[in-house]
């Protein structure tokens, strides 16, 4: 019995709600076997005792199937001062003895597909927070196709800190981080899984910060590498989740709740983008329906963070590098999320 052979019998055991495996996700940091045993030690680096349960019912089942094993060790290790007994049945409540030093609150604004406006409203949930007194960071974990340079205005590369760390840019008086301020113009940026983790990891661990009451991470929509990224980097304090009100839309905001629960990471709240249109005329037109975030709210048992109703200056804000509650903060189209800044400032204060 070789270490790869055990190795590609690993590789049918999925991390629980990804379609990628173990092995893949790098969680495999030893093998050894010999006299028909298989001994393994397992790295987690989310906090969920469900998902290590799992992971440790599924790798011994695997590995008694192949043949000549006669006995089969699976050793679960939680991230650094996480009790131990998670991963044999014990509850262990969401600890935070591994959050980034200075960052008092990270929330993750995700949503299960995209074209619902989660970067609008990140960017402008960001500088509402801002607008409150609140110092604010936000970070687009969008690797593949980030906006926050283009909706924020600003191409600015970050500067390197005497302790070689990358300095953040400031816009609006938000710090920002963004793959599209390592590019160059309209590069594509072409990896796989483990590349991208690796540029989460640094987007927390080789940048500088400073002390911020709230860190917004900016999520690609779906339930993909980044997300699983973001959650085993750093324990999350919550996610936020925007959709739009048509049933399209929030039958995978259900999956992205699911995801988020999975690994153990809260779900805050639910905002509802684009929920109405009002005519010149002062005519009420809900283009994508009405009610669903609301409504999924209720389903779920968890908050309703409010409504962004469809307003002509927010999309112009954004492809103008000028958001909305930076331009004009005491209008309607800013009051929105201003409301929403401050009921999400209540769920999780600094």
């Amino acid at each position: 019995m070789t270490e790869d052979a055990i190795l590609d019998a690993l590789r049918s055991v999925k991390y629980p709600g990804f379609t990628r495996d173990i092995v893949s996700f790098g969680l495999v940091k030893n093998v050894t076997a010999g006299n028909g045993a298989v001994s393994i030690t397992l790295q987690l680096t989310s906090p969920s005792p469900d998902a290590a349960r799992q992971i440790k019912q599924e790798c011994e089942q695997v590995l008694r199937g192949l043949a000549g094993v006669k006995m089969v060790h699976v050793d679960i290790r939680m991230p650094a001062g996480q009790p131990q007994q998670a991963a044999t049945g014990g509850q262990s409540p969401w600890a935070h003895q591994n959050k980034v030093p200075g960052l008092s609150r990270i929330v993750a604004v995700a949503s299960g597909k995209g074209g619902v406006g989660k970067s609008t409203v990140a960017v402008n949930l960001a500088c509402a927070l801002r607008h409150l007194g609140a110092n604010v960071g936000l970070l687009d974990c969008d690797i593949y196709g980030p906006s926050v340079p283009l909706m924020m205005g600003t191409r600015q590369r970050p500067t390197i800190s005497p302790e070689e760390k990358m300095v953040p840019p400031v816009q609006y008086g938000v710090k920002l981080m963004s793959m599209g301020f390592l590019l160059e113009g309209d590069q594509p940026v072409i990896w796989r899984g483990p590349m991208i983790m690796k540029t989460i990891t640094q987007f927390f661990t080789s940048v500088d910060w400073g002390k911020l009451d709230y860190l917004l991470v900016d999520l690609p929509p779906g339930t993909g590498d980044a997300q699983l990224s973001l959650c085993q980097t750093v324990p999350l304090d919550g996610g936020v989740i925007v959709t739009t009100p048509q049933e399209a839309s929030l039958g995978v905001v259900r999956k992205g709740i699911a995801m988020f629960q999975k690994v153990n990471v809260p779900i805050l709240g639910i905002i509802e983008n684009m929920s109405y249109f009002t005519a010149p005329n002062g005519q009420r037109i809900e283009i994508f329906g009405h009610g669903g975030g609301r409504a999924e709210a209720a389903r779920q048992d968890v908050p309703f963070f409010g409504e962004v109703p469809i307003f002509t200056e927010i999309r112009e804000g954004g492809d103008q590098g000028h958001p909305v509650v930076v331009a004009a903060p005491k209008e309607a189209p800013a009051q929105a999320f201003i409301r929403i800044a401050t009921t999400l400032r209540t769920a999780v204060p600094a």
